[in-house]
């Protein structure tokens, strides 16, 4: 479609988009304010404004506080629910709305008091933005979120590395080697059991095997937590491979 077309003419289009496929559901409207997956996009005298959409039928439910989980995939829900408002909303009064929404959101979850504002400090620390949470600084929140907003995700600076280095092998395909310098051992994590497992194991690692002047004492010990399996994993199967659905018996 070109800039030029009336209104008439964008509505034919559509209509003849909808008719296509019956699976294809149109709506036109003209407003200043649209709906774009997560993000409300509103134009605001030729200036476009950004904030979260949430549907309404969407409830406020996150990974319980409660569950069986190490604390610190609880510690990354309000960091990236923090990061993905600060990169959508383009106004600290919209990105203040969503922080609200997101304590709400934790303390219905059975979330701390304390433990929300520490972690809400925690962003605002790292990122250099404690003006924004104290005063809704207009400057501050600005240059937040403008450095948010073009910041490579982890994803993208994988493939911003592969394309400056087209002759690489994709990261699947390049043979891991191994690190006899690094030791990974998993262990099953449990609220009631487990819960200050690494902190005693790494006393009990430093005491008995990594002491100065022991041959593993440049080893360095990473532990890795193993999560209880879920009623999904045990009531949903994956899809068999396509060569066993496909494969066909000679008779």
């Amino acid at each position: 479609m070109t800039t030029n077309q009336t209104i008439e003419e964008i509505n034919v289009k559509l209509e003849e988009a909808k008719n296509k496929d019956i699976n294809i559901k149109i709506e036109s409207t003209i407003s200043t304010s649209v709906h774009f997956l997560d993000v409300t996009i509103t134009n605001e005298n030729g200036q476009l404004r950004t904030s979260i959409y949430h549907k309404p039928t969407t409830e406020p439910y996150i990974l319980p506080y409660t569950s069986d989980h190490p604390h610190h995939i609880q510690r990354n829900i309000p960091y990236a629910a923090l990061l993905r408002a600060a990169r959508i909303c383009s106004h600290v009064s919209d990105f203040n709305s969503e922080r609200v929404r997101i304590d709400i959101s934790l303390l219905l979850n059975n979330y701390p008091p304390n433990f929300i504002s520490k972690q809400f400090n925690r962003f605002f620390r790292l990122n250099n933005a404690m003006p924004v949470l104290t005063h809704l600084n207009e400057e501050s929140y600005h240059h937040l979120h403008q450095t948010l907003l073009y910041q490579p995700t982890r994803r993208q600076k994988k493939l911003n590395n592969m394309m400056q280095n087209p002759v690489e092998a994709p990261l699947v395909l390049q043979p891991k080697i191994w690190n006899k310098d690094l030791l990974y051992p998993n262990y099953l994590f449990d609220t009631s059991l487990t819960m200050n497992l690494p902190n005693e194991f790494y006393k009990w690692w430093k005491i008995y095997y990594a002491f100065p002047g022991s041959p593993l004492q440049h080893i360095k010990v990473i532990l890795v937590t193993n999560i209880n399996r879920t009623l999904e994993s045990f009531f949903i199967r994956k899809k068999p491979r396509k060569e066993i659905l496909t494969k066909m018996e000679k008779t």
